[in-house]
């Protein structure tokens, strides 16, 4: 079946233009071609930047083929006339345009919400940016770290007093593609009863924000200087074991008690001292030396079976043992795709699961201007038109 003619999911027959680069614009555009869309990734002769990122494949970078997955590729120049010509063309099909440029780049390029509302009323236009559309920071590149570090994450991450940490794993990008996938799907549904487009606005500070929603609560009795590290007292967290460390969680009272049991510190369930998880954080410093005493008797493997389903756990595991994962697979969310260059590859797949309209099977993210020219037919152009554009490199 061809790529452009997918079938299935809940969005199949929505048409997306991803002209973001990096993360956020781009997975949140992914996660909606995970759900049916069809997204054509119009990158600029650069290319988007993450192709460029330290990858030990030498044909692609791991991070573009990891975040860009079942795209179809176009290279526009959208500083040449031409260029911008083939995008208003596509903008007229299209319900959903998704970008990430600096609020005052869009009006330069002509691209910007109002002028692309005149030519399609009912397109949804999300725009991802650092800040916000509004304020002294609005202009300003945003970056996952960068936001991490300014709202409060690396802080609260570190050690208390000690040197700020950084959550690696671009968090933040990522949860503000979530917030793309679901801010341009209710905007989809919105009109469904409007019959009327809108402008959708992503930034990553909200999204850092939205994140740390239990955090952001201050009452007005309280002094600015607050406690808002919600760690459990050491109890729950990585503990070492015999061999390798594993994570424990026994927040509940049954948990707590099982935790205790299984690991032979029955005295710790009935102690009064200890049986809440207040009690526990004031008292961390004389349980876990005794936690750590039983842990040291098995191995991080040992333990979690052990466990069970008794006290939620998991010894800590490289990246690489999801692959071949049972769980993983039980729940089918490895896939095997073709890339040039780099062959054949397993990646991630099916992030959720939808009962009556199931998703379709994904396919490999877009090479440099892969599907530039079916497009462009697709778009009507005649191959002496297609022929022009490229000898102007308006399209690569």
């Amino acid at each position: 079946m061809e790529q452009n003619m997918r079938r299935g999911g809940p969005l199949s027959g929505v048409r997306v233009l991803d002209l973001s680069a990096y993360i956020a614009g781009p997975y949140g555009c992914t996660l909606l071609a995970d759900q049916g869309a069809e997204v054509i990734k119009i990158e600029p002769p650069a290319g988007d930047n993450l192709r460029k990122y330290p990858s030990t494949l030498e044909a692609e970078s791991r991070a573009f083929l990891g975040v860009n997955r079942g795209k179809r590729g176009l290279v526009l120049d959208l500083k040449q006339a031409d260029a911008l010509d083939v995008l208003m063309a596509l903008v007229k099909e299209a319900d959903v345009l998704v970008h990430n440029f600096r609020p005052s780049v869009p009006g330069r390029l002509g691209i910007a919400y109002e002028q692309l509302r005149e030519i399609n009323p009912r397109l949804i236009y999300c725009a991802v940016t650092g800040y916000g559309e509004t304020g002294p920071n609005k202009d300003k590149a945003g970056y996952d770290q960068v936001l991490q570090t300014m709202t409060g994450m690396c802080t609260l991450q570190g050690p208390a007093s000690g040197t700020p940490e950084v959550l690696y794993g671009s968090v933040v990008d990522y949860y503000a593609a979530a917030l793309v996938a679901s801010s341009v799907s209710s905007a989809l549904f919105a009109r469904e009863k409007t019959g009327e487009g809108q402008y959708v606005g992503v930034s990553l500070l909200r999204s850092a924000l939205t994140m740390q929603s239990a955090r952001i609560i201050w009452a007005d009795s309280e002094p600015k200087d607050v406690g808002r590290d919600m760690r459990s007292g050491g109890i729950t967290g990585i503990h070492p074991t015999r061999e390798g460390y594993l994570y424990l969680s026994a927040n509940t009272p049954h948990f707590w008690k099982s935790l205790c049991e299984l690991t032979g510190l029955d005295a710790l369930a009935t102690d009064e001292r200890y049986d809440t998880v207040r009690k526990r954080a004031v008292h961390r410093d004389e349980i876990v030396p005794k936690l750590h005493a039983a842990l040291a008797q098995r191995t991080a493997l040992e333990w979690e079976a052990h466990f069970g389903d008794a006290v939620p756990c998991a010894a800590a595991r490289s990246v690489e043992d999801m692959f071949d994962d049972a769980q993983v697979l039980a729940e089918d969310m490895i896939a095997h795709f073709e890339y040039p260059g780099v062959g054949g590859y397993r990646g991630f797949k099916h992030p959720m699961r939808f009962g009556a309209t199931p998703l379709p099977e994904p396919f490999a993210a877009p090479a440099f201007g892969q599907h530039s020219d079916t497009l462009l037919r697709e778009a009507g152009l005649s191959e002496d038109e297609i022929g022009a554009l490229r000898a102007k490199r308006a399209v690569l």
